[in-house]
């Protein structure tokens, strides 16, 4: 076998070797199964014209390549000025999109779909930064080349990204333990259809609010009581698979956001026994934009 054809060998085995790990980065900073397939196969057209003769961390040049077909995307997104808050119907990728909307919620589940939400919303060079070192513990000396920053800025900007996805500091509750498990138990009973589950965690009074773009409507809608509210979220199972918890102003809730592309909220209130009082639903792009979303933290 001559060396060329040895040299492949060895690149087509550790690329194979490496899928999961290469999927898994492009996937956080792409937030798409489908859109990391893709870059994975751009990357491998790629790597097949290189000499790797030097190379001797093969695992961190293939992270590399693929970093930077993911970064020009990223960049490619940026510069034509997409807004998928005005651009899509709240539904609008629930249905017809490419690659498979079941194995796209449950990666969103895997890294959390506020956390998706909040990548979304960085600059790429923030998002490389952020997910290659506290994802992937890729060091900033480098990370920083790939974005031509030295690795002092490009610590800087993980920082800032860092200190978006925290988001504010939660707000104080004494029972903010339970309330969080009433949102877990929410979300599940909306997602398994368990009407009875659903009902048992809300107050007889239940308010929910929802704005005109939820339905969507030509006005707001109210419903109350808990046998009309629970009826209601037994029709969002679609948009359950696309909903997880997350911090709304430092308040346990819910976002959905299919492929990190924020699409509405739901904001509880509580009695004093955890159960749900008041849920507000927004959809209205106006409204999304003056609610910071950040990653929940564990209780």
């Amino acid at each position: 076998m001559d060396g060329v054809t040895a040299d492949g060998a060895r690149l087509a085995a550790r690329f194979e070797a490496d899928r999961p790990h290469l999927t898994a980065v492009a996937y956080r900073l792409l937030g798409s199964a489908a859109e990391a397939e893709d870059a994975l196969q751009d990357a491998w057209l790629r790597v097949q014209q290189a000499d790797i003769g030097e190379v001797e961390n093969l695992t961190g040049w293939l992270t590399t390549v693929v970093t930077r077909v993911c970064l020009n995307q990223l960049r490619n997104r940026r510069n034509r000025r997409e807004d998928p808050l005005d651009a899509h119907e709240p539904d609008a990728t629930l249905g017809g999109a490419a690659g498979d909307p079941a194995r796209e919620a449950l990666l969103a589940d895997e890294v959390g779909v506020a956390l998706l939400v909040v990548l979304d919303a960085l600059a790429p060079a923030e998002r490389v930064a952020f997910v290659l070192h506290d994802m992937f513990a890729v060091p900033f000396d480098e990370i920083a080349p790939l974005l031509e920053k030295t690795p002092a800025a490009t610590r800087q900007l993980a920082s800032r990204a860092r200190r978006r996805v925290r988001g504010r500091t939660p707000a104080p509750a004494a029972d903010a333990a339970r309330r969080r498990r009433a949102v877990e138990a929410f979300l599940a009973a909306t997602r398994g259809g368990d009407f009875t589950a659903l009902f048992a965690l809300l107050a007889p009074d239940v308010v929910l609010h929802a704005d005109a773009r939820v339905v969507p409507t030509p006005e707001p809608i109210t419903v109350r009581g808990a046998e009309a509210v629970a009826r209601g979220a037994m029709a969002a199972v679609a948009r359950a698979e696309f909903t997880g918890l997350a911090l709304l102003d430092g308040r346990i809730g819910l976002v959905m956001a299919p492929y990190g592309r924020i699409r509405l909220v739901l904001a509880f209130t509580f009695d004093d026994d955890a159960r749900i009082t008041g849920i507000e639903v927004v959809a209205e792009p106006e409204g999304l934009r003056g609610i910071e979303v950040s990653s929940p933290r564990e209780p």
